[in-house]
């Protein structure tokens, strides 16, 4: 009978568990297809795994001597899509570096490289 009591209890413990933690990750971006042409302003896609909470977010664009200006985004039109616009850039190398907070509060940080060629 303790047996049973005991797989009862593990079973409501397992019941009640809080699913993985789910940090948004990066599971495709528009400048794999599309890039960024020069002296245009343009936007990128970015689409996360999960939810993302835009208001508490960031991306910024990185430029040479690690130069950081900060972009506007806006929600896509799929859950988990984030618009990036970008300004017209000078043909060079870049970097699109985020904080994003996935809707259960995790942060996710990271950065995408890229080159506007002429």
């Amino acid at each position: 009978m303790k047996t049973l009591l005991k797989l009862c209890l593990i079973a409501l413990a397992l019941m009640q568990a809080h699913p993985a933690a789910a940090h948004a990750v990066v599971t495709d971006y528009s400048l794999k297809m599309q890039p960024i042409r020069a002296n245009q302003p343009d936007k990128v896609v970015m689409t996360f795994n999960s939810q993302v909470e835009i208001g508490l977010s960031q991306v910024f664009l990185v430029s040479k001597g690690d130069k950081h200006d900060m972009l506007k985004i806006g929600a896509g039109e799929k859950q988990g899509q984030l618009i990036v616009e970008v300004p017209a850039l000078a043909p060079g190398d870049y970097a699109i570096k985020f904080k994003v907070f996935a809707a259960d509060g995790h942060l996710t940080e990271d950065v995408i490289h890229f080159s506007v060629a002429q």
